[in-house]
């Protein structure tokens, strides 16, 4: 393709190649010989006879299909395309042409859908399957993040205002969460999903009982067979033409909830990085700014988010297209359908990928969050210096006045004069207190108001995160390539 025709960004800059090929026409048109074939073989072994009564498909028909289900003869199918304007029908005769035994009995029964929708649950399956295990190996790899850091205190923040603090590791552990929230989604919609089957025009299956001459038994084995032969379980109990485009909402709704966790993620790691106290990965040779030399924008991030945010608006599409689906087939789904699954898929993908290359090289600054855990401590610290005076016999009630207006006069020190929060010289030089500057240092040890974060992140790990990680060790060790 030229440089005088649009490229999808998807294709050129964000998704991996295996995801592209899932979504290829080459994957789409082998996978219709597939079926194709699952279908004959069905037949057959069901016993489908000619009005004679002699067996209407043979085994040689079938390793005649089978010779030609990857060299798809696409000149033959694109030509046929521009005289029929109908890509099934040019495909079902481009097939015949390589298998002339078998040509009349490709697509005995079927209907276009046969090989458009089964096709398309199991592209959805293989791209779900794909999303999973990266998804895992993000999860990984944000373990060993937490791991690292899990006793790393750090500033934590509510309304992004300075809260009691926390650490790295379980700041992290909250990522990890909403990722493994979107992982049991995904493996619950994963295992559900079925086939179409073969259900005929309307879904009544009718071609198929002319075709057995009313044996309604021998129908009824036909979709657990083709289910069988192509990797599921089953196939869906009842259907118009289509499968219900209620599925596509189930699997569009996984990569928008990915979308999401990703996007909280990424959110935090730009504000941290705008902190300086984290900081996404940055090449020897990347430019920040083609006018600020010395910046390094979180860029990484800042795309996560907007691919993410292009994903959680397209779930929208299957949705509404499921709503307005009439009896038993519209055509209004098939170009919004086209669209929407496979460029949510492709965007997810590249989401996938940045994250796994963000974590992996996340760089922490311990002595900057010191720096700024340090500069709220003392807020934070008033309660433990007002239960030790309360200790030595004050009162209460006055320690918590005194603390209260001393701490007014530190904040103002920090926001109207642009000093340091002075609170414990403040405290220090009141007689009311007692308390030598040597005497408030020792409050002033982080790892005492973190609380169970330590633990916390240890207890996640070992209990929820590490099996899972031990049921998928080998999928585990991806690297992500950024393109751009």
């Amino acid at each position: 393709m030229g440089t005088d025709q649009y490229i999808s960004p998807l294709s050129e800059r964000y998704a991996s190649r295996e995801m592209q090929y899932i979504f290829s026409e080459d994957k789409k048109f082998r996978t219709w010989r597939r079926l194709w074939i699952a279908l004959a073989e069905t037949e057959m072994e069901l016993g489908l006879k000619d009005s004679d009564g002699n067996p209407r498909i043979t085994e040689d028909m079938i390793d005649e299909m089978r010779a030609h289900k990857d060299d798809i003869n696409y000149d033959v199918a694109r030509a046929r395309e521009k005289e029929v304007r109908h890509d099934v029908m040019s495909h079902v005769y481009a097939y015949g042409v390589q298998c002339p035994k078998a040509a009349g009995i490709i697509h005995l029964g079927a209907t276009s859908c046969y090989v458009g929708d089964n096709t398309d649950m199991i592209i959805m399956k293989e791209a779900l399957q794909l999303i999973r295990k990266k998804l895992i190996n993000v999860i990984n790899e944000l373990a060993k993040f937490a791991d690292k850091y899990k006793d790393l205190p750090t500033l934590a923040f509510t309304h992004f205002q300075p809260a009691q603090p926390t650490t790295v590791g379980k700041r992290a552990t909250l990522w990890i969460n909403e990722f493994m929230i979107d992982l049991e989604d995904l493996e619950y919609v994963l295992s559900t999903l079925k086939l179409l089957g073969s259900k005929g025009t309307t879904g009544t299956q009718a071609s198929f009982l002319e075709l057995f001459q009313g044996d309604n038994e021998t129908v009824d084995k036909i979709d657990p067979m083709i289910a069988e032969k192509m990797g599921f379980k089953s196939c869906v109990p009842v259907s118009g033409q289509t499968y219900s485009r209620k599925n596509d909402t189930r699997v569009l709704n996984i990569l928008s909830g990915i979308a999401a966790s990703a996007t909280k993620m990424s959110n935090d790691i730009r504000l941290l990085q705008h902190l300086k106290e984290v900081e996404e990965p940055f090449e020897k040779n990347q430019i920040g700014s083609s006018a600020m030399a010395y910046k390094r924008n979180p860029m990484r991030s800042e795309r996560i988010a907007s691919l993410s945010r292009y994903i959680m608006v397209d779930a929208l599409n299957p949705a509404i297209t499921s709503a307005v689906q009439w009896f038993e087939r519209t055509l209004d789904d098939s170009a919004n359908k086209r669209l929407s699954v496979a460029e949510g898929f492709l965007a997810c993908d590249g989401v996938l990928d940045l994250c796994l290359n963000v974590v992996d090289g996340l760089v922490v600054y311990p002595k900057v969050i010191r720096k700024h855990l340090m500069s709220e401590l003392p807020f934070m610290a008033t309660e433990n210096i007002m239960m030790d005076c309360v200790r030595a016999g004050k009162n209460r009630q006055e320690m918590h006045e005194e603390i209260r207006e001393l701490s007014m006069k530190a904040g103002a020190n920090v926001k109207e004069n642009g000093g340091e929060n002075n609170l414990l010289d403040l405290i220090a030089s009141d007689p009311k207190f007692g308390m030598s500057r040597e005497d408030l240092e020792k409050t002033m040890d982080p790892a005492k108001y973190v609380g169970r974060a330590p633990r916390q992140v240890e207890i996640y790990l070992r209990d929820v995160v590490n099996p899972v990680l031990s049921e998928n060790k080998d999928i585990l060790g991806m690297n992500a390539e950024i393109n751009v």
